[in-house]
């Protein structure tokens, strides 16, 4: 029997680390066919090296200064000429970028069935985060399978009338990811703060708050040294180097590979983010993690006391941090367990879709 010809859609680095343990259990029993479409160019085709993967299809629909609707179009216009030009059996999906969205509207339109991993993730207000909740609450109208990281997100997907036999519980794949490594660089410092902001509802006046609060906590604690990965999208880049690029005791790099980012929250004093992916995976290394969002999908860490939602408000990231930074490394680790998964989602989901296909053929 022919084996199935499985399209992996994604475009930026969340999707490779989340969707890398998925086509590496994959391989072998099915045509993993990988297509980049490379949202973040450098970023994802950097991190598919890492886990010894190459795209077979790179689609290159990134141009500067472009509407979302322009990189709609692309992507769109792009993925249905790899549907013309070979037979798909199923498509997987990561997640809530644009390149998810569009790999499930070319799927949906070709009458392909769609597997979309990390399914359920709900914030219920449309514009935070703007534009994924729209994304991924879109995709789940067109998927077949639905890899539900955490039984509140097969409930929020019950609520929007979603069979339930499409729903499975599998934990998230990042922690997967994350046992795919060992932990090779040299040993951090520990006072060090982690911070990233990149998001786009964060950009304009947040962004100068989330700078102010940094700067402020830089100066207070002298003895810290705050490590900042800079997006390079232009209304992040130029006001972060604008406002701390003086301060000694900060580290501006650029967009770190995927087990430097590892390496640093696994010895990070405190991290200050707005990404989800860091949500998931801080936990694992006991890291107290301060949200820079105001809504988060991920709402399962703050339940457990492994994150705490400031949003841009400038006294809170201060007073959050300061609590932590006063303390000493050990008295501030979390004890909670990870409440994102376990190491084994990717074995999962392989056997669900193996299912999948002997009862559909």
């Amino acid at each position: 029997m022919d084996k199935k010809n499985i399209l992996f859609v994604f475009g930026t680095r969340p999707e490779v680390i989340k969707l890398a343990p998925v086509i590496i259990q994959m391989r072998g029993k099915y045509n993993c066919i990988i297509c980049n479409t490379e949202q973040q160019k450098e970023l994802s085709n950097q991190t598919l090296q890492y886990f010894n993967l190459k795209a077979d299809i790179n689609l290159d629909v990134m141009r500067e200064n472009q509407s979302l609707s322009e990189v709609q179009a692309r992507i769109l216009t792009a993925l249905d000429k790899v549907f013309k030009s070979q037979k798909i059996d199923a498509t997987i999906v990561q997640g809530d970028t644009m390149s998810v969205l569009c790999g499930a509207l070319t799927s949906f339109y070709n009458k392909v069935p769609v597997f979309h991993v990390e399914a359920g993730l709900r914030s219920y207000d449309i514009f935070e985060p703007f534009p994924e909740e729209v994304m991924r609450q879109m995709t789940s109208r067109v998927a077949q399978l639905h890899f539900a990281p955490t039984q509140k997100n097969k409930t929020a997907l019950l609520r929007e009338n979603i069979d339930e036999d499409k729903i499975h519980v599998v934990g998230n794949t990042v922690i997967d990811a994350l046992f795919c490594l060992e932990d090779t660089g040299a040993s951090a410092d520990d006072k060090t703060v982690l911070v990233t902001a990149h998001r786009r509802e964060n950009h304009g006046e947040r962004l100068k708050n989330i700078i102010n609060a940094v700067e402020y906590l830089c100066e207070s604690y002298r003895d810290h040294t705050f490590v900042i990965p800079v997006h390079p999208n232009p209304n992040v880049k130029g006001e972060i180097y604008a406002r701390l690029e003086k301060h000694p005791n900060v580290k501006l790099l650029p967009p770190l590979d995927y087990p430097q980012l590892v390496h640093l929250m696994r010895h990070a004093k405190l991290i200050l983010t707005d990404s989800g992916g860091i949500q998931e995976e801080a936990p694992s290394f006991g890291c107290p993690t301060l949200v820079m969002r105001y809504e988060t999908e991920r709402t399962e860490g703050v339940e457990a006391g492994v994150s705490v939602l400031v949003g841009a408000d400038y006294e809170k990231i201060v007073d959050g941090s300061s609590e932590i930074l006063s303390q000493s490394f050990e008295a501030t680790r979390l004890k909670a367990q990870n409440p994102y998964g376990d190491g084994k989602s990717a074995k999962r989901i392989e056997r669900i879709i193996a299912d999948f296909f002997q009862n559909h053929g």
